[in-house]
């Protein structure tokens, strides 16, 4: 009787162990919090918009200089009408002419030739004429009349010895005289660099003024012939082929 009352009590239990239900998970471990990755991205941020800051200010420093407009000669000086100012990138590596030096610069020389579009710095300009050896430069005064019209600095130009004795010359020639090489209408240079104008006298406004002055780069061997004649007031000068602004 015992026996069969134990096993009728656990008749109604199941000998397989409790399931879990369907719909549970197991647990997962909390992750893992990484401040220091946080910390490196907030810094990239930062450093980025500091770097786009300072682009944006080095673009805002700019400063006035002076740009070249129309072509100078070696030996030309800046005017009103051969330059303008611009804006650029403020560069203390890059000898730059402030806008507010052109007064200054106006009384220096152009070493070579500067071409249109080009920025000017310090260097491009001298305060000294260097003549090279075996050449020499004479000073002119001419007259409406003895020099071509828009003659500017860089020009090349043939000087001739003209005057009231060139009838008297020409008539010696024909008999055979000898008549040197300083005779009235002959030719003294056959190429001549016209080294400077008088600012405001070379772009074109020359007919109608008073005496032109002007610098001639000639041979040195020549610059006697020419000095002779022009201090006599008997110069007169062609443009001839050579490396004019109008070729």
């Amino acid at each position: 009787m015992k026996i069969q009352e134990r096993t009728g009590a656990g008749a109604g239990r199941s000998a397989a162990p409790a399931q879990p239900s369907v719909g549970d998970r197991l647990p997962t471990p909390p992750r893992e919090r990484k401040p220091a990755l946080a910390a490196l991205a907030v810094l990239l941020i930062l450093v980025g918009a500091l770097g786009a800051t300072m682009l944006v200010l080095q673009a805002g420093d700019r400063v006035e200089v002076v740009k070249v407009t129309k072509e100078i000669q070696a030996g030309q000086s800046v005017t009103d009408g051969n330059v303008t100012s611009v804006l650029v990138a403020d560069d203390d590596s890059i000898n730059y002419v402030r806008w507010g030096q052109l007064k200054t610069l106006k009384t220096l020389k152009a070493k070579s030739t500067i071409y249109a579009g080009t920025v000017v710095i310090g260097d491009m300009f001298t305060d000294e004429v260097r003549v090279s050896e075996g050449k020499a430069t004479v000073g002119l005064s001419l007259k409406a009349g003895q020099y071509p019209t828009g003659l500017k600095s860089g020009d090349t130009v043939a000087a001739y010895r003209v005057g009231a004795n060139a009838g008297r010359n020409n008539s010696d020639e024909e008999n055979g005289g000898a008549a040197g090489a300083g005779g009235s209408n002959s030719l003294i240079v056959d190429q001549a660099t016209v080294a400077s104008v008088p600012q405001g006298k070379d772009e074109g406004d020359l007919v109608g003024s008073s005496n032109l002055a002007l610098t001639l780069t000639v041979d040195a061997d020549q610059a006697a012939a020419l000095a002779q004649a022009a201090s006599n007031g008997a110069v007169a000068l062609v443009l001839v082929p050579g490396n004019n602004g109008s070729n």
